[in-house]
């Protein structure tokens, strides 16, 4: 069962001898040959490279050097983050043919100089605009626990491969949710960083332009005390994103969970959960002594999100895509574009929704001097048929997600029931800026009340 286990506790296994990093990387190539053909989930196999890492990895622990809390333990990595010798489609077919790049990612190189191995490049919907992880090179994804249903976007490959132990961890990206709505659906753990904590070089395509504050880079994991560690290495500037604040990253074990306060909310006025969704989240806030208060205007999130996202109605967008030679795009990403289309707008309502940025903003801060992390939903409902994402009705419920993303403050999201269904629901904890480490320790006392992950069908049994 040495799959099941986290990052940390597999990397425990090769300081004590139990098993080497040859022997816990071929155990992990042999899961993904087995998994892969029925999820979808990745799209390039590392299997040289880990191998290569993984002889390294012996070697050092044979000669006594000191090894690191991730040393010698595979992870895997988001097809828009670049690893060296491999080349970057972002899902799109511009990027078909993308010659391989000379260079890691700065939070792929912080990962590997910390001992862990990349094992898999994995799936993602056109050019990242989906909530499904579907697209015209690759095809998609399918859920673990339904493969009629959706693994979720724009990350779904690797919360769909994570949670069938083809990896223990790895890296996605989000701007919307594409992070923590793929663990949510996947039954994983995920967290999105505050707005300017980690780098984004590296990045397909590269940070920049309007959105700029919307989205970061983000690990996602079976067991938090995973997105402990990985925050702690990748943290920090790296002198080539300017957005990157030092700020320093404590520890979420030193956090007392119980003498935090905590607000909670079912419901965003948006869109209506599930009633397990709602029920779960209430059942959540009274084992942790949470307070029911819904912040104000928290009902503007979803078209602050989309105003921000489509000033321009999409065409910013549009012209990339024929740049980059993307003459051909996948209908989520056509459904995603039409979404932006009634906001457009021209230079005075641009100036309109700022102003509307900055006094949600200002009133979401002010709400948060009274708490230390809100709990709610990820999502109005668990995983979704694939094909219907971008339905309006279920379009909607993805804005649980985007409050965080137009506050920019950090939100982490962990696994805490199930549907009738047996689909996983996952909660969200979002926390003041700075602070990933208080979203990090609630994540882990829900995990420890709750169970967290669980492995999913009989498909998938080790």
């Amino acid at each position: 069962m040495t799959l099941t286990l986290s990052g940390l506790a597999q990397a425990r296994l090769i300081r004590d001898g139990a098993i080497s990093s040859a022997e816990l990387v071929e155990a992990h190539l042999e899961r993904i040959a087995q998994v892969n053909p029925r999820l979808n989930a990745v799209v390039e196999v590392l299997a040289d490279e880990a191998r290569s890492g993984a002889r390294a990895a012996d070697e050092r622990r044979a000669r006594g050097a000191l090894l690191g809390p991730l040393d010698g333990v595979p992870f895997s990595i988001k097809d828009s983050i670049e690893v060296a010798g491999t080349s970057v489609s972002a899902g799109t077919v511009g990027f078909r043919h993308r010659p391989p790049s000379g260079r890691d990612a700065t939070l792929v190189a912080r990962l590997r100089a910390a001992g862990a191995i990349p094992i898999a490049r994995t799936n993602l919907p056109d050019l990242l605009f989906a909530f499904e992880s579907d697209n015209l090179i690759h095809g998609r994804t399918n859920n673990p626990y339904d493969a009629s249903r959706t693994s979720g976007g724009s990350s779904g490959g690797e919360a769909a491969l994570i949670a069938a132990c083809g990896s223990p961890f790895g890296l996605g990206s989000d701007a919307a949710g594409s992070v923590r709505l793929p663990a949510h659906f996947c039954g994983i753990a995920a967290i999105k960083p505050t707005s300017g904590r980690l780098p984004r070089t590296g990045h397909v395509p590269p940070a920049g332009g309007w959105i700029e504050s919307l989205w970061q880079i983000g690990p996602l994991a079976r067991r938090v005390e995973d997105l402990c560690v990985t925050m702690a290495v990748l943290t920090g500037p790296d002198g080539q994103d300017h957005t990157v604040v030092p700020a320093p990253f404590r520890d979420p074990l030193k956090i007392e969970v119980a003498g935090l306060r905590i607000a909670w909310f079912a419901e965003n006025g948006i869109a209506e959960p599930t009633r397990e969704t709602a029920a779960l989240v209430r059942q959540a806030a009274e084992a942790l002594g949470a307070k029911h208060c819904r912040p104000p205007r928290i009902e503007e999130s979803y078209d602050l999100e989309m105003k921000l996202l489509g000033p321009d109605g999409g065409d910013g967008l549009r012209a990339y895509l024929r740049e980059i030679g993307s003459t051909e795009t996948h209908p989520l990403l056509d459904g995603w574009l039409n979404k932006l289309e009634p906001y457009r707008t021209g230079v005075e309502g641009f100036a309109g929704y700022w102003e509307s940025l900055y006094g949600f903003r200002a009133a979401m801060w002010e709400f948060l001097q009274d708490y230390d992390a809100v709990l709610s939903p990820v999502c109005a409902n668990p995983a979704v048929p694939h094909g219907t994402s971008i339905d309006d009705a279920t379009f909607r419920g993805f804005s649980y997600t985007m409050t965080y993303n137009v506050t920019g403050w950090p939100a982490a999201v962990v696994r805490c029931g199930e549907s009738p269904e047996g689909l996983p629901i996952g909660l969200q904890i979002a926390a003041h800026p700075w602070r990933e480490d208080v979203a990090l320790a609630v994540a882990l006392r829900l995990e420890e009340l709750f169970g967290g992950w669980k492995i999913p069908s009989a498909h998938f049994q080790l």
